[in-house]
């Protein structure tokens, strides 16, 4: 095993990928020679070239206009973003292009394109560039959207993003980039729609990804000195979903909170708690909750900011409310 930030293990995986295939490229605005807004594609100019890790302009929608068409063209793009919420900008080809070109060509092409995102608050970036809008992509048929926590899930679902035949929006949380954690010295890739169980529990099940998986294991450490055994399960892959292993810890807990960094009303998280009621619902104990930012921008204030984004001690209250 290595040590690696989750920075360095998505990097790693997009290195695996790009020494392996000639056709896997990487652009986007400072990926170059600076190494990305975030330091992430750090070193990657100098070891593959201006020619397949570009710089591009201040144009999101040619970024991603120019994904789109390169992976339908042949090559294997991987699309940065500086922040999440600039993706509003390529929005109608996200949306309506890469999402729905191989249903429109009737399977004909393949769309290998991979969009990294970087998503949340925390960093004092500001309402235009910390928000959580991974709902917004679990939406629309034709997109995958995975949100790995760690390096090694990172890594493992880069490699998975860049095989794959369809668009991958590929959620990194800034705040998390700097976190170390184990990563196999070999890399395998890690199937999508594939649940992982961060720590066992009997009491409830915790159901989050993300950042929050980090306060999830906090909070079930303060719940474990009251007597509760909290199960957390870091969902990974959000669309697809695996329903499976909700169930099971379902089942096995009888009482679930969901947890996300996003604007609570009309996440992601609402979406699963009605898949929830629809086809669990004779496992509940209890009703389904819901932990999530407050209906606000995101304000530059760090006292405000870690007043509207969801902690540790949100989830722990709301825990407590089903006992």
């Amino acid at each position: 095993m290595r040590t690696m930030t989750y920075g360095e293990g998505i990097r790693e995986g997009m290195r695996i990928r790009m020494m392996e295939d000639p056709n896997v490229i990487i652009f986007g605005e400072d990926v170059g020679q600076f190494g990305g807004c975030f330091g992430v594609t750090a070193g990657m100019y100098e070891e593959f070239s201006g020619e397949r890790v570009r710089d591009t302009p201040i144009s999101e929608g040619v970024i991603i206009g120019a994904a789109v068409g390169s992976a339908a063209t042949g090559l294997k793009p991987i699309a940065e973003l500086m922040f999440m919420d600039f993706s509003t900008v390529g929005m109608d080809q996200l949306v309506n292009q890469a999402a729905k070109m191989r249903y429109m060509f009737g399977g004909k092409i393949a769309l290998p394109m991979v969009v990294r995102l970087p998503s949340g608050g925390g960093v004092r970036a500001a309402a235009q560039h910390s928000q959580s809008l991974e709902s917004w992509f679990t939406h629309v048929p034709g997109l995958k959207v995975v949100y790995p926590s760690n390096a090694a899930d990172a890594a493992g679902m880069m490699l998975t993003a860049i095989d794959d035949d369809n668009p991958v929006i590929f959620v990194e949380h800034k705040a998390i980039y700097a976190i170390k954690g184990e990563v196999p010295d070999v890399i395998e890739p890690i199937p999508f729609g594939k649940a992982s169980v961060k720590k066992e529990g009997t009491d409830v099940t915790i159901l989050t990804y993300g950042k929050q998986v980090y306060d999830a294991l906090s909070a079930a450490e303060t719940l474990a000195k009251d007597g509760i055994d909290a199960e957390v399960v870091d969902l990974r892959s959000l669309y697809p979903l695996d329903k499976e292993a909700i169930s099971a810890s379902l089942k096995k807990t009888g009482k679930i909170v969901l947890v996300s960094e996003e604007v609570k009303r009309g996440g992601y998280i609402g979406e699963i708690a009605a898949m929830i009621a629809e086809e669990f619902f004779f496992d509940l104990d209890a009703p389904i909750q819901r932990v999530g930012a407050l209906n606000t921008p995101i304000p530059f204030s760090g006292e405000l900011e870690d007043y509207v984004l969801p902690n540790d001690i949100d989830i722990v209250n709301t825990v407590k409310k089903l006992f």
